[in-house]
Parts: structure tokens; C-alpha cells; sequence
């Protein structure tokens, strides 16, 4: 069978059907209900998680736009959601009763269907799946894929009770693979929990430390390049708010620009090892990433570079205190910005951060580098179990488990 370009072949126990021909595939509102301060959920594509719906922030409608809107496309136990518009996919699988509506979001149902739910949720994550989207999305910067494509995808399947082995597999491959993640939260946790029980909270400041303003135990603080720059295939890394709201620096998704540009751009931001990034623009603002490579790159506006005075205050000892939720509560109260929100230099400076003794604060450290040797082989082990599951997930689909 071609599919998407691509020959693929399978056992002979197994068929190839055009999705709408064996699941019923609907879709939520397209249009937006009047929100309400109470009501029924409606869920978006943004509240579909890889672990599920994020009800967090959510927005609710009423009864009667719910009631119309389930007239099409009512939610069930056991279908899947997945998501039309922006991050393309995210299936989740309904595990809860509990009603609410759905908007922008395809919905895959079940009854009489040949095709077992925890089997093709899982399909829909596989190249197979993926290649057939990536050839028929549409949109510019808003991605989305109509109701058309996803009725028309080609999926593979073989008898039922093989759907059920293969999904029970994946199931427990996928079960390890969310341990080690939490486990990795966990560790994550028990750093934030250990600076507060050592320090307090860095504005009520319990244990009665120094307290000064952020300018004052910094050499430097500045943000990156104001206007957007040349973007080259290769070259220096151009690091955004993207690349650090995981709380760590990363490069595996960055832009790059030329070496000339570069060296414009370092008269005014230069970062070095130890000195830490802090997101100041956007959604994610408030979020702060140590610098723990020597390898150069260059910021855009949307980051702040902040050089600590090393003899007063420890890098990692205010990485952390930048992340507790005392010091982004003044970021909260200190943003400005209609639609997109923006912390200015000037108040990202007049931030007050408490300044124990450095021997409180080495302490402090000694402890943070056991726990983060600890994180790094928690996350060994997690890529490990990552890339078992990929290639389970790969070789089922193939006929080969």
C-alpha cells in the first residue's frame, strides 16, 4: 500500500481502510459561544495535553450553547479528541464522564466500529499518521487540517483481539515512560521545596536575610536584539523565550544567524557561562534558565540577560530564587502590555530578591548539585525508555510486535 508517498507493507491479517469507512468522525463548533463565568467546559485544541485535558484553563459556556453544540458533536467516554488547529494532534483518549463541549477539536467515535480506541490512539501518533497530515495541512503561521483529511486518512489495522495485544504493549511501554517523566518532576520539586525550606519565601522573608533590589547584586542587566534578524541555516545560535521556558537552556530548536551578526549584537548582550536568561515577553514571562554551556549565542528582545556580582549572590541560588512563585508574583505585578505581555528592563531590575550569607547560600548549592545529578540520570533513564517506546510504537504499526 502507497501512502503519503511512502510504500508500507503488512501482514496479511491486516486491511487498510479510509478512517471515516470504520470510526465516525465529527467535529466541535467552529464558530465561539458567549463565555460565562459558570457553565460546561470547552475544551480547544490548547487543553489537549499528551497526558490528557488540561481543564486548568479552561472557559465555560452555557447550557444552551453546550446542548446545541452536542446536537453535532456530544463527547463520550472512550473517544478520542484531537487537535484541528495550531499544534496539529495531541490524541487524547476520554477517560471521564463529566460532560463539556469541544471547539476546533476533532472527535474520533467508537460504537459498532471494528477499530479499538487505545489502539488508534496510538496510530495516530506513528509516521503513518503524521505524513498524511504534514502532506494535506493547511494554514500559515495558524496550522489546521480540515474534517475532510482526517475522514479520508488511510489507516491499517488487523483483527481486533491483535489491536488489543498491540495497545496492551504499548500501554505498559508508555506506563514506564510517564514514571520516569514524573520522576523527573518529582526531583524538580524537591529543589524548588529545598530553597524554600533553607531561605522561606523570598518576599515575606521569614529568616530575615539581606534584601536588596536585583540591580544591586548584578553587574549587568540588558535583553537581547530589538529588531528581527536575518535567520541563516547554520551558524550561531539565536536563542527566544522558546528555547529556556522549560527552566534550562536548550538548542534543539533554535534559530541560527551569521557570525557577523553576532559580533554586532554582543556590544550589547554578551551572555557567559553562569549567567542566567529570563523570559520577558509573551505568555511565558517570568521564567529564568542558567546558562551552563561556554559555546556563544545571541538573544533576542523577548530574553533578559542577567550577570550576578558572583561574590554576593551564587548563580544557581538566584536562578532559583527567580523561580519561586514569590519573585513571579512581581513579575505579575509588574507587567505591562495590552494583548502580549511585556516586563521592562526597568522593573525586571527593581525586583527585590533576598541575599543570605555565601556560606548559607553553598550550602544551599552542595545539595542542588546532588539533586541535579540525580535529575540527569533520572533523564538518561527517560530518554531510554523514550526511544523504546518510539520504536515499539513504530514496529506495531509495522506488523512487527
Amino acid at each position: 500500500m502507497k501512502v503519503a508517498g511512502i510504500v508500507i507493507e503488512l501482514p496479511k491479517t491486516w486491511q487498510w481502510a479510509n478512517c471515516s469507512e470504520v470510526i465516525d468522525v465529527r467535529d466541535g463548533t467552529h464558530e465561539t459561544p458567549k463565555y460565562v463565568s459558570e457553565g460546561y467546559p470547552l475544551v480547544t485544541s490548547k487543553n489537549l495535553k499528551p497526558d490528557g485535558i488540561d481543564f486548568s484553563t479552561i472557559s465555560y459556556i452555557s447550557e444552551k450553547d453546550h446542548l446545541e453544540i452536542s446536537k453535532r458533536s456530544r463527547v463520550d467516554r472512550n473517544d478520542i479528541l484531537f487537535a484541528m488547529i495550531g499544534t496539529i494532534g495531541n490524541p487524547v483518549l476520554v477517560d471521564i464522564d463529566t460532560e463539556f463541549s469541544i471547539k476546533n477539536v476533532a472527535l474520533f467515535k467508537f460504537a459498532n466500529s471494528p477499530i479499538d480506541p487505545r489502539y488508534f490512539r496510538y496510530l495516530l501518533k506513528t509516521r503513518i499518521i503524521e505524513r498524511q497530515l504534514d502532506f494535506e495541512e493547511r494554514g500559515g503561521t495558524q496550522k489546521f487540517v480540515s474534517l475532510k483529511v482526517l475522514r479520508n486518512m488511510k489507516i491499517p489495522y488487523p483483527p481486533l483481539e491483535e489491536q488489543r495485544r498491540i495497545a496492551a504493549i504499548l500501554d505498559k511501554a508508555d506506563g514506564v515512560r510517564r514514571k520516569r517523566k514524573e520522576a523527573i518532576r518529582l526531583t524538580e520539586e524537591l529543589l524548588k521545596s529545598t530553597f524554600l525550606e533553607m531561605f522561606g519565601d523570598p518576599v515575606t522573608n521569614p529568616k530575615g536575610w539581606e534584601i536588596k533590589k536585583l540591580e544591586e547584586v548584578t553587574t549587568k542587566i540588558t535583553d537581547g536584539v530589538h529588531s528581527r534578524p536575518n535567520y541563516t541555516e547554520q551558524g550561531v545560535p539565536f536563542i527566544s523565550v522558546k528555547d529556556i521556558t522549560t527552566g534550562e537552556l536548550k538548542f534543539d530548536d533554535c534559530k541560527f544567524i551569521s557570525e557577523e551578526d553576532h559580533k554586532k549584537y554582543k556590544k550589547r548582550c554578551n551572555p557567559d557561562m553562569g549567567d542566567i536568561l529570563y523570559t520577558k515577553v509573551g505568555a511565558t514571562y517570568g521564567r529564568p534558565a542558567l546558562v551552563n554551556v561556554k559555546s556563544e549565542f545571541s538573544l533576542y528582545v523577548s530574553v533578559c540577560l542577567i550577570k550576578p556580582q558572583r561574590d554576593l549572590i551564587f548563580p544557581e541560588f538566584l536562578k532559583e530564587a527567580l523561580a519561586t512563585p514569590a519573585l513571579k508574583s512581581q513579575a505579575d505585578r509588574s507587567i505591562k502590555g495590552i494583548g502580549v505581555p511585556d516586563l521592562h528592563l526597568n522593573m525586571i531590575k527593581d525586583f527585590i530578591v533576598p541575599v543570605p550569607p555565601i556560606y548559607k547560600q553553598k550550602e544551599f548549592l552542595e545539595i542542588a548539585s546532588k539533586i541535579q545529578f540525580s535529575k540527569e540520570s533520572l533523564t538518561s533513564c527517560s530518554q531510554e525508555s523514550e526511544n523504546l517506546f518510539n520504536s515499539l510504537l513504530q514496529r506495531a504499526f509495522r506488523g512487527e510486535l
